[in-house]
């Protein structure tokens, strides 16, 4: 039996140095650290009466174990996956077995307008929602999608 909101949590993850949000690089990241970030998840979700488990791995193995979990324990997944975004078929190949479950992949700047390599993401490919250059923002907007994906009724659109 699938997972609804009331039982089960938005996964929220969070690439390699997601860690030093605030620290490092303030002028494309902003000076809200990760903690904030849980914060505005949380809130967000609440919003929906569902709740949030909030992960931070700077090891591509370690997230590619947490959306698998997801498959059984979580009802969608928000992914900033950082690097990982432009590089990792690993990740990519671990969200495509997630059927059923919303992706939102999210990006603090706007990928588009930095250096051409970040352009492109793997991730997308499977994403159910691209948010980029909202800045920590856009976490709770994905939050609030996968949200209204994964409640009964709702329409994909």
């Amino acid at each position: 039996m699938p997972h609804t909101l009331a039982t089960a949590p938005i996964l929220v993850l969070n690439g390699p140095n997601l860690n030093l949000l605030g620290k490092r690089q303030p002028e494309i990241y902003g000076r809200d650290t990760l903690a904030d970030v849980e914060a505005l998840c949380v809130k967000a979700a609440a919003g929906h009466g569902a709740t949030v488990d909030f992960r931070q791995s700077n090891h591509e193995g370690e997230l590619v174990d947490w959306i698998h979990e997801a498959r059984e324990n979580h009802v969608g997944i928000v992914i900033n996956p950082a690097a990982y975004s432009h590089t990792s078929v690993a990740i990519l190949d671990a969200l495509n077995t997630c059927d059923g479950l919303p992706v939102v992949e999210v990006h603090i700047s706007n990928i588009h307008q930095r250096e051409e390599f970040r352009h492109h993401s793997y991730m997308s490919l499977r994403a159910d929602g691209v948010i980029a250059g909202c800045g920590v923002q856009g976490y709770a907007f994905g939050v609030e999608r996968v949200a209204s994906l994964a409640a009964p009724g709702t329409a994909a659109a």
